[in-house]
């Protein structure tokens, strides 16, 4: 069996007792509902001809019964006791043949139907019950047989998905192509690690995510389908399939295919990271990207566990040599919000203050817990009360971020760094990818850059501390290690190299701006 994205839809192995009752040869009979009219939708699982009185005793649920009423004839009381023994019974609904034992649909059969929600149904012209029960349970087989091969070959296409290395997202988007509705993954405190599926409908079941979630985690209906992922004795998430429009049977086998192979890809996963860092990673990429409106985001924040509602966002931007400690600094502060690691080996972190908290002395705080332990950079951006205001914060706070990124060493930082903090060098980074300011820089800087020997560079590093000390060479010296004399001989020959006189405050700036853009570009 194949399916496709434009053609399937989901498949129910059980046929609803509307539909049954649409089958040509049911139409022969000339049918008519009489009681539980808004009950069609009905699954049948099976057909059921009887006669007894006591019928309810021998089904187990989800049957269609046909019968004669022979037995009931004349008698109310079996007629209202055998309605409420096949509802008892869970019986889908009960299809009466006129003619041999009732003219009519008898009142008593009606009234309990309809009060127990039971569809009950006449057929005003008689037909052989063999024929429809042939054809009923045929189809029903064949539907049956059709959920079990769309299973397998779920398992084949995820199967193979795996072993050719493809990323997670592309095993939800697959699941989400064939149960044809939103698939969310999470952990076991419902926190959102990944969805797929068509994004408004994805936005829709993200939008009130927690509520919805645990509202719906007791039971199945409404399409809710979930299957438990985990492993060696030991659970650590689920998958939801979200308002599953097909067979509940059906939606049990497709999440169960789909957590076999996210199980199986969590294996066979070499990536670094968890799940939930990998979340946040995408989150807070795609915010500084401003790719996807913030607007859109906000479902998916607010689902993985970032307080959106009446807060002060703080983004940053950091820079630290163990990164995985700033999850735990952020616990140990009781900070709430979300970090992941940058393409660029920084690390963005976006806090969710309240509204009375003081968002400055709290990120100063942090900042100088991280800063106690080892050499770190914590850029930020001002506080942001509005959620669209926050990809620019964090944008902001990359800038910042970049800008002091080459002078950190060098450079008496505060324990926050903002923009106001860089400078020159901040609008250096800005434009350094302009073809004109690289050229400016190259001009300035040729007799240093060409040829790069070994005394070019180790003059080049000199120069740079010099100019980032403010020309302050007791302190240049002190840096590089060299006796006042042995500076002055270096400075001399970068003066003779460049063409310049250091000296000079207008030819010292454009060196030093020509510097600034050079190691921009570099970095």
């Amino acid at each position: 069996m194949t399916t496709t994205p434009e053609s399937w839809e989901p498949l129910r192995p059980a046929l609803s007792v509307r539909q049954i009752l649409m089958l040509e040869r049911v139409l022969a009979g000339e049918p008519e509902v009489v009681a539980g009219a808004g009950r069609l939708d009905r699954p049948v699982r099976w057909v059921h001809v009887a006669e007894a009185a006591d019928v309810g005793v021998m089904l187990s649920g989800g049957e269609m019964v046909l019968t004669t009423g022979v037995l009931l004839a004349g008698d109310p009381d079996k007629q209202a006791e055998y309605v409420r023994s096949l509802h008892k019974a869970e019986a889908a609904a009960v299809v009466l043949g006129l003619g041999r034992a009732f003219p009519a649909a008898p009142d008593a059969m009606r009234r309990v139907a309809e009060r127990c929600g039971l569809p009950l149904v006449v057929l005003h012209r008689p037909f052989p019950f063999a024929q429809l029960t042939e054809e009923v349970q045929s189809r029903l087989v064949r539907r049956r047989f059709a959920a079990v091969s769309l299973s397998e070959a779920v398992r084949t296409e995820l199967t193979a998905l795996i072993t050719s290395g493809a990323p997670l997202q592309r095993l939800l988007d697959e699941v989400a192509r064939h149960s044809a509705c939103p698939v969310v993954l999470t952990n076991l405190a419902h926190r959102v690690l990944a969805t797929a599926g068509e994004r408004p409908a994805v936005d829709d079941v993200l939008r009130d995510w927690e509520r919805i979630a645990r509202q719906a985690g007791g039971s199945e209906g409404d399409g809710w389908i979930r299957a438990e992922l985990g492993g060696r004795g030991e659970r650590w998430g689920r998958i939801v399939l979200c308002g599953y429009r097909g067979d509940t049977a059906t939606g049990r086998l497709l999440a169960d295919r789909a957590a076999e192979a996210i199980v199986l890809h969590r294996m066979l996963d070499n990536s670094s990271g968890s799940w939930e860092e990998q979340s946040a990673q995408s989150l807070l990429t795609d915010l500084i990207s401003g790719v996807v409106p913030a607007r859109q985001l906000l479902p998916r924040a607010r689902a993985a566990g970032l307080p959106v509602n009446r807060r002060t966002f703080v983004p940053l931007v950091v820079r630290d040599r163990e990164p995985g400690r700033l999850d735990r600094v952020m616990r140990l502060l009781g900070l709430p919000g979300i970090a992941a690691e940058l393409a660029d080996g920084a690390t963005a972190v976006l806090l969710s203050l309240a509204r009375d908290q003081d968002a400055e002395a709290l990120t100063a705080h942090f900042a100088a817990r991280l800063r106690a332990t080892s050499q770190t950079v914590v850029a930020a951006a001002d506080p942001r009360v509005a959620w669209d205001d926050v990809p620019a914060g964090l944008r902001e706070a990359q800038h910042v971020a970049d800008a002091v990124a080459d002078s950190s060493a060098v450079l008496d930082l505060p324990a926050v760094v903002r923009l106001k903090d860089v400078h020159l060098r901040g609008l250096i980074r800005l434009l350094r990818d302009d073809p004109q300011v690289q050229s400016f820089a190259e001009r300035e800087l040729d007799g240093l850059l060409c040829g790069r020997d070994g005394e070019a560079g180790a003059l080049l590093a000199v120069l740079r501390t010099y100019l980032a000390t403010g020309r302050n060479k007791s302190r240049t010296a002190q840096l590089h290690h060299v006796s006042r004399p042995a500076l002055y001989r270096r400075l001399d020959a970068i003066q003779v190299r460049l063409g310049v006189d250091l000296d000079d405050f207008e030819q010292a700036a454009s060196v030093h701006i020509a510097l600034l853009a050079h190691d921009a570009q570099q970095g």
